[in-house]
């Protein structure tokens, strides 16, 4: 989504890039094939993926230029300090990982309640859910799912583990939801915000985006560029605050007369994809992409 407004705010020259750029969520590699394609053959390219099966369609990209670290984002301060040219975040779960029922994303298909990006360590959904206390439960589907019936749907996932046993697949979970929440949006399946909040925390998605968006200062260049594409208001309002707070001069109220501290980011766009792009995929609707440019300030 947004491939070409991503890539082209990136790399916004004609000429090829010879920096070192950095995929941080290579997801199934669209955006990394489209970034290749732009690199001098100087160009450098890094990826970073928890996704065990994302790793493994990056091996079939055979470019001497790129390389994967089977790592989520927020390790992307371990890079050197200001050696990257432009970092791209495409946030949230992939297509294919939304398609495939064995990880347990969607609601649309029957599967293990999973939903680990990462399915090489943690408690996967199904095995938080089968010890979690009510309000842990109420609160991880309130704060990340903006579920206004989250102490409804929490209660009764505790009564159906103590009546019939744990719950153990998406189906079950969606059904559960549904008989819970009366009203909803139209258009919008009861379970909507609760498999987003789950996903959400059993991923640890907003704390790992909040540390790799810090760490995209030490190791961006001068005129490197940041672009991060979001798809829900908690993601979008963490990055926007995240770039206004960086493109601002902050005066110390104990000194004064002391010179400001310098901003670190200066802010480019804010797109959103074209209707077209939209009809083609609905998934689409809800994208947005923040770019900004780093400051030679330290």
């Amino acid at each position: 989504m947004l491939l070409k407004e991503a890539v082209d705010a990136l790399l916004p020259g004609t000429a090829p890039g010879p920096g070192t750029y950095v995929d941080a969520t290579f997801g199934r590699g669209g955006h990394s094939r489209a970034i290749l394609e732009r690199l001098s053959e100087a160009g450098r390219l890094i990826a970073f993926d928890k996704d065990a099966e994302a790793v493994a369609e990056a091996a079939r990209i055979e470019d001497a230029r790129f390389s994967i670290r089977h790592q989520s984002f927020d390790h992307l301060g371990e890079l050197p300090p200001r050696s990257v040219a432009g970092v791209l975040m495409d946030l949230g779960v992939s297509s294919p990982q939304i398609d495939n029922p064995v990880r347990g994303f969607s609601f649309r298909f029957d599967g293990p309640l999973d939903m680990r990006m990462d399915t090489t360590r943690g408690q996967s959904v199904a095995e938080w859910l089968a010890t979690a206390e009510i309000q842990q439960m109420a609160e991880v589907i309130r704060d990340y799912g903006e579920e206004r019936f989250a102490v409804q749907i929490a209660k009764a996932i505790a009564a159906r583990r103590q009546e019939r046993g744990p719950i153990s697949t998406t189906a079950e979970l969606a059904e559960l939801v549904a008989g819970t929440v009366k009203t909803r949006e139209p258009g919008q399946n009861p379970a909507t915000r609760t498999f987003q909040a789950l996903r959400i925390f059993i991923n640890a998605e907003l704390e790992e985006l909040q540390q790799a968006l810090e760490a995209s200062l030490s190791v961006l260049q001068p005129q490197g560029r940041l672009a991060v594409i979001s798809f829900h208001s908690l993601e979008d309002r963490i990055v926007k605050q995240f770039i206004a707070r960086h493109s601002r001069e902050v005066y110390d109220r104990r000194a004064p007369f002391a010179a400001p501290r310098a901003m670190k980011l200066r802010a480019i766009a804010r797109i959103k994809p074209a209707q077209a792009e939209v009809d083609a995929n609905p998934r689409a609707r809800s994208a947005i992409l923040r770019v900004a440019e780093r400051t030679g300030e330290a």
